[in-house]
């Protein structure tokens, strides 16, 4: 029973499922729609209510950067293994337009990257990939561009 609720928590839709509950992301009303069997992508969208405006009514800038932060982390976390240190390093975040109504983020982590940052660190050396991210309306159009930089080194 205990391998069968283990299994279920690290798989895709298990870790979904919880990140949907998790506090910060509860709070601010994200919600993840979507991570890919082999972690490889996701998709997080977050709905305007009285809890995530701004003064102006819009939504609020900490609530935007939040649903992309951990998100990066994890799907590299889960490509790489345990034998990799993974951390979120920086970010910097761009408001283009008022956030009003549904946002959302996609997040792809391609091979090519993973065999970059694989060779960047297979002697032992640290690497800061990075990625920008869109934050989108429901009509597609921008509303914040995010840059995300994490560190990655094989462990010793």
């Amino acid at each position: 029973m205990m391998s069968k609720l283990r299994n279920w928590i690290s798989s895709p839709n298990g870790i979904r499922k919880m990140m949907n509950v998790y506090g910060p992301y509860a709070g601010a009303g994200v919600k993840v729609t979507h991570i890919a069997e082999n972690y490889r992508s996701a998709t997080v969208e977050m709905n305007l209510r009285w809890f995530n405006t701004n003064y102006v009514g819009t939504h609020f800038g900490g609530s935007l950067y939040s649903m992309v932060d951990p998100m990066y982390m994890l799907l590299l976390m889960n490509n790489l293994g345990s034998d990799y240190i993974v951390w979120d390093k920086s970010a910097c975040i761009d408001f283009i337009r008022p956030g009003k109504g549904r946002v959302m983020a996609h997040f792809e982590l391609t091979e090519e990257k993973l065999e970059e940052i694989r060779a960047a660190t297979a002697g032992g050396d640290k690497t800061l990939p990075q990625w920008d991210v869109d934050i989108l309306d429901d009509k597609g159009e921008l509303v914040a561009r995010v840059n995300k930089v994490l560190y990655v080194r094989k462990k010793r």
